[in-house]
């Protein structure tokens, strides 16, 4: 009987004694709180664009071709193209409200473009990303996954995006 007593005795104050424990810091403290002092900037402008408004924009999925939806999150929507099972490309829509690396604008890399895929400025960045400027906010970006998908199938790719549907979204 006593032993029956001593079990939820004993039980009870380990977890008082580990209860009361101060817990360690995160090693992402530091980062949380300098994100969010007074003046920081924000991760995402509070002007920007839901996610899921972009998903009617991306192009339908078909002829052997699979669409799926990866990330949606404001001022930002990705899908992942497959083909027989395997990553072809990625396809995003952002923001470019959002979208400041360093202090410099997404937008920026647009100002000197001399090609156009559908009318709309467009930019290589390194050998795998082709990206387009819609109404000089939003940037539609497709990104090759495999070796096999070329400039020429991104280039055709974000020509079937709804590009005319996705300058008329309103801001």
């Amino acid at each position: 009987m006593a032993q029956r007593a001593i079990a939820p005795l004993v039980l009870s104050l380990l977890i008082l004694v580990t209860g009361c424990t101060a817990k360690e810091p995160s090693p992402f403290a530091q980062a949380q709180q300098e994100s969010t002092q007074k003046g920081a900037q924000p991760a995402v402008a509070k002007n920007a664009t839901q996610g899921s408004s972009f998903n009617k924009f991306f192009p339908k999925p078909g002829e052997g071709y699979e669409r799926v939806f990866t990330q949606e999150k404001k001022g930002f929507a990705e899908a992942k193209l497959k083909k027989d099972g395997k990553d072809l490309a990625m396809l995003a829509i952002s923001d470019a409200a959002s979208d400041v690396t360093g202090g410099i604008s997404a937008t920026k890399k647009f100002e000197k473009s001399v090609t156009k895929i559908a009318g709309y400025p467009a930019v290589d960045v390194g050998t795998t990303q082709t990206a387009v400027l819609v109404s000089d906010r939003y940037q539609v970006k497709v990104l090759s996954r495999s070796p096999a998908f070329s400039k020429t199938d991104r280039q055709a790719w974000i020509q079937r995006f709804d590009l005319a549907g996705l300058s008329k979204l309103k801001k």
